[in-house]
């Protein structure tokens, strides 16, 4: 986990447990290298990923609000000949990902234009529902559903080895559980899911108005999703920029009141499947 917090980039004193990153993980399933997201935790993993040059890695945007892709322009082994990446974006914005991401390094707000990145890219905008296969041996199969934000958003589940993470994030959940994610989740070894909110927060009770139409969803609805999906393992991601360490503790803990095997995401936390 590069890249764990909502919106904007949080760092300072009260935020250094969970971090202050926005969006990225990595993951390794057999040969493969899947990044998902490209926020501003997409930097850090680009500084550890030199090591491993040259390199090959398939990435998964969920969208392109700015905390999702902020990190990209700043990814060192994306300016490495020699190095390929495989990109991939739903058909959910007004550009295609290639031109999104292109967009925000233009004159004035960059200096340095993606065409310029010499690593080797390719760009694949995906159907909802469909269905990929990557990595080396062409052997781990990637899923996408449609969530539930402003300007669209997609959910991925990865399938490899017959062990599954899915990927949930800016996703505002319904009055009744949505049968589409629960659908990509089902079984699913580790489920990430946006949990940006308490419940107080989402209805306006604390901290300002209500969230209501944001695109965001709360930990109350990620362990409602978790139970419903049969999950083995939920993951607290995109926390509230507003949420220090402490609160995201106590988030933390009144979720496992309700699915006991709930971990908040934190910078730097491994797991293995």
């Amino acid at each position: 986990m590069w890249g764990v917090r909502g919106s904007i980039p949080t760092p300072g004193p009260h935020t250094v447990e969970f971090g202050g990153n926005t969006s990225c993980y990595e993951v390794r399933a057999g040969g493969a290298l899947i990044i998902l997201d490209g926020g501003t935790g997409l930097r850090l993993l680009g500084q550890e990923l030199v090591k491993e040059m040259p390199l090959e890695a398939w990435m998964f945007f969920s969208h392109v609000h700015w905390d999702h892709i902020q990190g990209f322009p700043f990814f060192t082994p994306a300016f490495v000949r020699g190095n390929k990446f495989h990109l991939f974006g739903g058909l959910n914005v007004s550009r295609t990902l290639e031109e999104t991401l292109a967009g925000q390094m233009d004159y004035p707000s960059f200096p340095v234009h993606l065409t310029e990145m010499g690593a080797g890219m390719t760009f694949r905008d995906l159907y909802e529902g469909e269905v990929v296969t990557v990595g080396p041996s062409n052997d781990v199969k990637v899923t996408n559903a449609r969530g539930n934000h402003p300007n669209g958003v997609y959910a991925y589940r990865i399938e490899h080895g017959g062990k599954v993470i899915v990927y949930i994030t800016d996703s505002e959940h319904y009055a009744i559980i949505d049968p589409k994610l629960k659908r990509l989740a089902t079984g699913a070894d580790v489920l990430i899911f946006d949990a940006m909110y308490t419940p107080e927060e989402y209805a306006g009770e604390a901290g300002g108005g209500p969230r209501t139409g944001w695109g965001h969803a709360t930990f109350v609805s990620g362990c409602e999703l978790a139970h419903a999906a049969g999950v083995k393992q939920l993951i607290l991601h995109h926390h509230d920029p507003n949420q220090t360490d402490a609160m995201v503790r106590e988030k933390e803990r009144r979720a496992r009141e309700l699915f006991p095997h709930t971990l908040a995401a934190r910078e730097g936390m491994v797991i293995e499947i």
